[in-house]
């Protein structure tokens, strides 16, 4: 375990429930793609030639014209047409049991812990927002480069307003973690107080009564 500084200041027991424990990529495969097709908006929509404004009346007689029969300047074969077979509103969203997520995600925690990509930092947080201080504090902790996840046990606006403008440093408090973005880094580093929250849905500070409000 390190401070902002980079220096060791002890150790840390991670929870084997967490952090150990079979790596089960199939779980993960699973998880990660229902993960992403739930970001999926789903809106895209074309008209068909029964939607597009106009075409109601035949553009010209049936016989005699030596031009190709039409029945509307609406049909796709026209600029301006509906389009045939089009892309209409989809509901991408997969199923996936709490089970399975607990499970994906101890198998991603584990595996970047079995990688050493995990650092657990004591007093995570900058008393007012500067993300110069976030740099000098990722340069310290070795993570000059590379995509980072910080893991926060509350909302600090310190810490958080000092991050964000990190294109590569992608943050989250505790009740946010989640298989996908532990996989989508080259490091990890977690707020020493939020160990003992993964998992409960809560934030530091914060009650199961409040959670559930």
């Amino acid at each position: 375990m390190k401070d902002l500084q980079g220096a060791t200041v002890g150790s840390i027991d991670l929870p084997d429930e967490w952090f150990g424990g079979e790596v089960k990529v199939h779980v993960m495969h699973q998880v990660v793609t229902a993960q992403l097709a739930a970001a999926r908006q789903g809106t895209h929509k074309t008209k068909t030639r029964g939607e597009v404004a106009g075409g109601g009346a035949k553009p010209w007689r049936q016989k005699g014209t030596g031009r190709a029969r039409q029945g509307s300047i609406r049909s796709p074969q026209w600029v301006g047409g509906g389009v045939a077979h089009g892309r209409t509103p989809s509901d991408w969203s997969q199923r996936v049991n709490k089970k399975m997520k607990r499970s994906a995600l101890r198998s991603a925690l584990a595996d970047r812990v079995n990688n050493e990509l995990v650092t657990v930092v004591r007093g995570l947080e900058f008393a007012s927002p500067r993300t110069k201080d976030a740099v000098t504090a990722l340069g310290a902790l070795g993570l000059a480069e590379g995509k980072v996840l910080v893991v926060l046990a509350d909302k600090h606006a310190g810490t958080l307003l000092s991050l964000r403008n990190l294109e590569r440093v992608h943050t989250l408090t505790v009740d946010q973690l989640n298989t996908y973005d532990v996989l989508n880094s080259d490091a990890v580093v977690i707020d020493e107080a939020a160990i003992e929250l993964i998992g409960t849905g809560r934030l530091a500070g914060q009650s199961t009564e409040e959670v559930s409000q």
